[in-house]
């Protein structure tokens, strides 16, 4: 299994750094990699979205016993049970391979933050849409812009830091 991990981590940080000169000069390394890593796990993370809403669930609401959870939310569910894990094993291998912080730590540290990007996302969403009536679209992009800054910061100071010396 190591050498699987191994192999993975090194396929992902070649292919990354292979393409990092051509953003040489707009951002530092480990920002890119940050970005080409949450990117990618955003991308998968609608088309996961996508594909359990429109294929797997069919656009019905999903009944269990006596909840019933709308598609969108189990949608979201399904594709958050892939992309977290997926996005931890980036952050921790990928983009932040040099910290002094214990790996199940991480994890929770990492999963504290992805619960502060769920909220953030969700009141600026509010914020944007309902209270100032801006079109949706737009102020998902706008509300991204934040979460990205607050999700990076924080996995680089708090999830994932590295000893002060």
């Amino acid at each position: 299994m190591l050498k699987v991990h191994e192999f993975i981590s090194k396929f992902i940080l070649d292919l990354i750094d292979g393409v990092y000169p051509l953003f040489r000069k707009f951002m530092p390394l480990q920002t890119f990699r940050y970005a080409a890593c949450g990117g990618g796990n955003t991308v998968l993370d609608i088309l996961l979205f996508f594909i359990s809403y429109n294929y797997i669930l069919e656009t019905l609401p999903v009944h269990i016993g006596w909840l019933t959870i709308s598609p969108h939310i189990a949608s979201f569910m399904i594709s958050f049970t892939v992309t977290f894990p997926i996005g931890f094993y980036l952050s921790r291998y990928v983009v932040f391979q040099e910290t002094s912080v214990r790996k199940s730590k991480q994890l929770f540290r990492y999963f504290m933050v992805v619960l502060g990007c769920i909220f953030l996302n969700y009141i600026f969403l509010k914020l944007f849409v309902e209270g100032l009536g801006w079109n949706a679209t737009f102020a998902k992009i706008v509300t991204t812009f934040f979460v990205v800054i607050f999700s990076y910061t924080s996995q680089k100071n708090f999830t994932f830091k590295t000893k002060t010396v």
